[in-house]
């Protein structure tokens, strides 16, 4: 019987990165706005609603451009294992508001988002610093329904 050839890595996460492209909801198409400081967090968000692209996520990407981001939802805890850059991090309850809070979190940690936490914002990092953003803002994603 013929073995098929072993997939490196990178490889292997690129291939389910485009299988999830797919399956990701919103294709950058929220905006997310922090209606207590009047600021913008980010542009062009993806939607990751499935188990698959929620545990894809950010893997197999170099970095977050400003103005980028990844809503994972439902997402009470995330993880950065095997990523390569450092993210921001905001859990948000059922209306936006911001529960908690991760600046700069290096690959290879796990957050846990806590009491209410229904989803979560990855960012690049420096982004909740730049904004102002801070637990109990709230933040308002134009181009979704926050209700399911």
């Amino acid at each position: 019987m013929l073995k098929p050839d072993p997939l490196d890595l990178a490889t292997t996460i690129s291939m389910a990165r485009g299988l999830c492209n797919n399956w990701l909801g919103a294709v950058a198409g929220i905006r997310v706005l922090n209606t207590s400081k009047g600021t913008m967090l980010a542009e062009h968000v993806r939607e990751a609603r499935t188990f698959w692209s929620r545990l894809v996520g950010l893997l197999g990407r170099s970095r977050l451009l400003t103005g980028e981001g990844l809503l994972l939802l439902p997402c009470p805890s995330v993880h950065t294992f095997f990523m390569r850059f450092p993210i921001d991090v905001a859990f948000l309850d059922q209306e936006g508001r911001v529960v908690r809070a991760f600046a700069s979190v290096p690959p290879f940690r796990v957050l846990i988002g806590g009491q209410g936490a229904q989803m979560s914002l990855e960012l690049p990092a420096g982004t909740l610093a730049r904004t102002g953003t801070a637990v109990g803002d709230r933040l308002q994603l134009q181009g979704r329904k926050l209700s399911n």
